[in-house]
Order: structure tokens, then sequence, then C-alpha cells
């Protein structure tokens, strides 16, 4: 303790004399760096004056540079700033300036960096290359201040939607006028050239409780002077953490339009019942040498190799280092601003095994002060190898020890379709034998079950998940091929009508598992990608949803939309707790590997229903069964969902047909 509290007298001293002597600070390390305790880095405006603040310890100077426009050769003037405490630099300007843009651009070595936006920039111009002064209260669509979030009571309650906001709109046939843009994904009244409805309508209408946006920050693949030429990107190049990405705009010269628009389109999915996902991207930058993050202030927000270079768990350049103390307050005061000013709901960490453990913690701690019901989920691995150690990274197998943070199940996902990484190889619903513990493994919710043997299961030796929500269920989202080329890649001599029933069997599974189900969205019209595996700059004519689908195949959408309904109505499919789901799930011994029966007993989380038994043959010949005892109702039957009860069933033996779920319910 005495050695600490005579560094940071030590420190202080140092930076006194050095502000005296008008001299830079040494630091042997990055770790040395100073650590800023205020609240108020990037801009603070007000109509009388504007004041600027960044941090860069090592910084010989700083200067700032104010411009008319958000491009172009309209440099209004540039300012020296001052050295402030703990590495901060400032500068205020006096007057109103709000509607103009600036840059920093910091002096290290002896040489002059390159021009950058402000790290903590809440507006930009077109392409993000310079900070935009603004008022925010100005953004503000009619309304937001009354803006009320659809209820939610559990996070097991959550039925998640992931889609691209391009996707949903630019086809053709998607009867939408804002095609790819914010005000298109809520577009109300738009209709399919069949008549059928598309967006935000349709959207409803499944009966999904949370959209999930891909990233919807400010990324820097599209060139937004060129919109008028064909450009697609799923985003994950971050670019301006805390602005909204300008393509989707109807003006991305102005950064005020972008802002408005955003919040419109979350107020206008509040309205309809819909809470709002944003995907982040903190583990990486688009940019690695030139990226704003290094030019401002040089390697800090990075790790660093055995070399010393930027080493790659993101496999993109780069991967950032959240473990150190200003980027680890950098990703929690991001996601607290996105939560505050933008009302979301709930966010999705790509890649989230690069973070350290205590970061992910403290975001979910940050966000449920704001609001409880915000959900934080991610990726549980890593693209490579990290320097920060295993028993630290925010993974998987690591999801025991995270504070209400979930991740995905891809023990679920590669034990239903098969292996994502070898597109020829099936799984339980394509007849692939050897894969029922990991289905039940998914059941459960990757949660402790004593009829679930964790040596069989394809990825993990143990349960993960310390409660239910906890776990992501899914079978496909944006990355690798849809669920539906996956099954024609993995079985190309099946039938489509038997495709069809493989799909429908797999999103059942999904969708009656405990945990918190996850939906790609157009699967519910089996959304093809013409068997384009890694689709993120791929054309429109692959990514985009094609509404003629819903036509095609409208009896697939109306059975999900039947098992949705069935989902919402019944909580003994949302278990809140692992107790409640050792207590009331219960696998029962039928034989066959590709064959699962469990039930859900004693009106379990407080459903209507005493005992519920769902039956999921994956293999393609039928299989009669004897019932538990009881008098017992179909109320699915792999075509058509009916709560009220398809057929009382006489017998007490019942035969599934090949690649079917049936759900029963007892009378």
């Amino acid at each position: 303790m005495k050695m600490k509290a005579f560094k940071t007298i030590l420190g202080l001293t140092l930076l006194f004399m050095a502000m005296a002597c008008n001299t830079t600070p040494k630091y042997e390390t990055l770790e040395d760096y100073p650590i800023y305790d205020g609240n108020d880095l990037g801009m603070t405006y007000t109509p009388a004056s504007t004041q600027l603040k960044i941090w860069s310890p090592a910084a010989q100077s700083v200067k700032v540079k104010l411009y008319e426009k958000g491009d172009g050769d309209n440099l209004i003037d540039e300012f020296k700033m001052k050295r402030d405490k703990q590495g901060v630099w400032s500068y205020k300007l006096k007057g109103d300036h709000a509607g103009e843009y600036y840059t920093y651009q910091v002096q290290q070595n002896g040489q002059w960096l390159q021009e950058k936006p402000d790290l903590y920039a809440v507006a930009v111009g077109v392409n993000g290359q310079r900070s935009m002064i603004i008022d925010l209260k100005n953004t503000n669509p009619e309304g937001w201040e009354e803006d009320q979030k659809p209820a939610l009571a559990n996070y097991n309650d959550i039925i998640i939607y992931e889609l691209q906001i391009r996707d949903v709109s630019i086809s053709p046939n998607s009867g939408i006028t804002q095609k790819g843009k914010y005000a298109g994904l809520v577009e109300t009244g738009t209709k399919s050239p069949e008549g059928l409805s598309t967006g935000l309508d349709h959207i409803k209408d499944l009966g999904v409780t949370h959209v999930h946006l891909l990233p919807t920050f400010d990324h820097r693949s599209i060139d937004e002077t060129k919109l008028d030429e064909p450009q697609y990107n799923w985003g994950y190049d971050p670019l301006n953490y805390n602005v909204p990405e300008g393509s989707f705009s109807t003006n991305p010269y102005d950064g005020a339009v972008r802002i408005k628009e955003f919040k419109q389109m979350v107020k206008t999915l509040h309205e309809n019942g819909i809470r709002v996902i944003l995907d982040v991207v903190y583990n990486h930058t688009g940019q690695t040498e030139d990226s704003n993050f290094n030019q401002l202030v040089p390697d800090y927000y990075y790790r660093q190799n055995a070399e010393g270079g930027f080493s790659d768990a993101s496999a993109c350049g780069n991967e950032t280092a959240s473990e150190r103390a200003m980027m680890r307050k950098y990703i929690i005061e991001s996601v607290a601003y996105w939560a505050k000013e933008y009302h979301l709901d709930g966010f999705r960490f790509d890649l989230m095994g690069i973070h350290d453990i205590e970061t992910m913690n403290e975001v979910s701690r940050t966000l449920r002060e704001i609001d409880p019901s915000i959900f934080v989920y991610g990726e549980g691995w890593t693209a490579g190898s990290s320097p920060l150690p295993q028993e630290e990274q925010a993974l998987k197998a690591n999801t025991y020890k995270l504070e209400q943070v979930a991740a995905f199940s891809d023990d679920l996902r590669d034990g239903l379709k098969g292996s994502v990484f070898e597109e020829k190889e099936g799984g339980f619903v394509s007849q692939t034998t050897g894969l029922k513990e990991s289905i039940k493994f998914g059941i459960v919710a990757s949660t402790q079950h004593p009829q679930v043997n964790y040596d069989s299961v394809n990825y993990s030796n143990a349960p993960w998940a310390a409660e239910p929500y906890q776990t992501i269920s899914y079978v496909s989202c944006h990355d690798n091929n849809t669920l539906w080329d996956k099954l024609l890649l993995s079985r190309p001599d099946a039938s489509e009508a038997d495709r069809i029933k493989m799909h429908k069997l797999a999103e059942t599974i999904v969708l009656t598992s405990q945990g918190v189900p996850f939906i790609h969205a157009g699967m519910e019209m089996l959304r093809s990608k013409d068997g384009v595996e890694n689709s993120y700059e791929s054309p429109d004519a692959i990514n985009q949803i094609d509404w003629s689908r819903k036509a095609q195949y409208k009896e697939v959408y109306e059975y999900y939309k039947g098992i949705i309904a069935l989902r919402k109505a019944h909580p003994a499919f949302r278990m809140t707790s692992t107790k409640d789901i050792q207590s009331n799930l219960e696998f029962l011994d039928y034989a066959g590997d590709n064959f699962i029966g469990y039930r859900l007993k004693n009106n379990a989380n407080g459903d209507q229903w005493e005992e519920i038994l769902v039956l999921l043959n994956g293999a393609d010949t039928n299989k009669t069964i004897s019932l538990p005892a009881g008098n017992w109702t179909l109320v699915a039957d792999g075509s058509k969902v009916s709560e009220k009860g398809l057929r009382k069933l006489s017998s007490k033996t019942l035969t599934v047909p090949g690649i079917t779920a049936y759900i029963l319910k007892k009378d």
C-alpha cells in the first residue's frame, strides 16, 4: 500500500513538473498511463461554449481543427489544446458552434500523427472523418421523452430476431419505399406482390419480442458519398463507436439526420411491441495502424503480442485490450451512452471471448443500473489465440462466472445441423447419429441436469450456464450457411419436402428449448443465400430477404408463427432457474439415437397445463412409442399448431412420423 501511494505521489509530481516545464511526462509502460476518472471526454455542448477533451497522456502536443462541414476544404481555424490532469488535453470554444465539425491531431515522439475524429464523437460527417458539435436534444423525434419500452418480465421471455437493416427492405419485392434505410425498417402497411405483409408488419405478426440489429454504429466499408453505387457490408469493421451508420440514413452528410432517424426507428419498434438490441464490436477496429484509436493514443487500446506487435484474436488485424483501464472505461461508457441516448434494450457482443470477464461484468452491472431489463449476450469464443489468459476471457466455458450475461450455444447449433465449418456434415435433424446428448444439453439450456451425459456432448464436457437465460439457443445466424442452404449441402439426396421437415424440426427444437431462442431473419420462409457461406460483402442479390418466399412457403411461416405463439403462451418452455428445470423437465427413456422425448411437468413455471410432452424424431422412419399415463391431446404435429388441440389421442401408443416434432398436453 505504501509503495502504491509513493508511486501515485511520484506520478503526480512528474506530471506537475512536466506541466510547469511544458514537457511530456515519461511512462515506462502503457499500464503506467494515468487513468482519467471524469465522465466528460469528447464534446460538452452549450449554446455559450463547447468544451473539448481528449485523453492522450504521452502526447507532446495536441491540436483541434474546426471545420464548417463534415468533408471538403473548409477549415475555420485550429487551436492548440492545453495539457490537463490525468493525461487529458482540453480546449473551450466560446460561442455557439452547433453544426460545425472538428478533428484532433496528436504529436508524439516528435511526429505529428494523422488527423482523426474524436474517439468519443456522438455525431460525425459523411464517412465519419470529422466529429460534429451538436445539441442532441434537437435530434429527438416528436414524443421521444414519452417513448415506452414494451414490457419484459424475465430474460427467459425474450425471442430474438436477428436482421441486417438493408436486407429487410432492399429487395424489389419488399413493397418498402425507404429501401435500405432506418425508416424502411419501420414502414407499416407494406406488402409483397402476393399481397402478404413485409417488413415491420411481418416481424410483428411473427411474434418475436426483440430485433437484433447487425452492427449499426458507424462502420468504414461503405462509402457514404457513393450510395447510388452497389455496396454491401455487414458492418463488423468499426470506425466511430458512438454514432449510427450513415448509409442507413437519408442524408449521411448532416450528422444530425442519422441520429434522429435511428431514434425514430427505435421509438416505432417500441410502439409495435418490439425491443431493440444493438450488435456491438468492441473487440477490434476496422483499421489497425491507421485507426482512430491508434493515431490518437498509439498502442494503448490494443493488446500486443510477444514481439511487441498487434495481437490478433479477432482475425481482423488487431484486438482491443479491454483489461486496460481506459479501454474498459470506453466500452462501459459507450454502451451506457447507447442505452440512455437511444433507449436500447440489449447488446450482443461480437467475439465476446476477446474481452475479459471483469469488463463484461461491469458492462452488465452498469446497464442494469440504467434499466434492469437490458439484455447482454455474446459470442463466447475468439477467432484466434489471445495473450489474455483463458481463465480471464469471457469464453462460453466461463459463462458461469459472468453476471447476467448470456452466450450462444454452438453445441445445440451444430448438434442440430452439423458443423458450420464442414458443409457436408449433417446433424440430428438430418439423420446423423451420436448427437442425442448434445440436443438434450441444448434443451436444458446448457445447465446442470441429472439426465444429461456431458461426456457425450459435442463441444462441452460440463454445463457452462449457471441459469437458463445465459444460453442463446439457435441453429442459424448471419454467419455461415443459412439453415436451408446447409440442409441442401449436407443432404442433397433428400427431397425438398424432407428438407422442409428437417428445417421445421430444427427450429421447433430451438423454440421449445429452455433458455433464450434466437431466429435468423427470413428463416421463417426458408431463407437462402444461394450457398454463399460468408456473405459479409456479397451483393444485395445474395443478402436480401426475398419476400416472394413467404408466399411460396406460407405453411412454414404459419407453423413457425404458431410455435412462437405456443412458447409465449406457456411458461413451461421458459423456466427461470436451473433448479426449476431439474425439478420439472424429465427426459423419457425412449430408444433410438435420433429420438428424444421429454415432459414438462408440475404446471412448470406456473403453466396452466399440468404436463406437456415433447417428442422429437430426427430419424427418417416413423417411431411408435408408449405414452405416459393419462389422456393426451396433440397440439403440434410438424405442420400445424393449435393450443386448443389438433386431436385427442384415444390410444396408449403414438406413432411419430420421421423428421417431425410432436407436442402434446395432458388433459
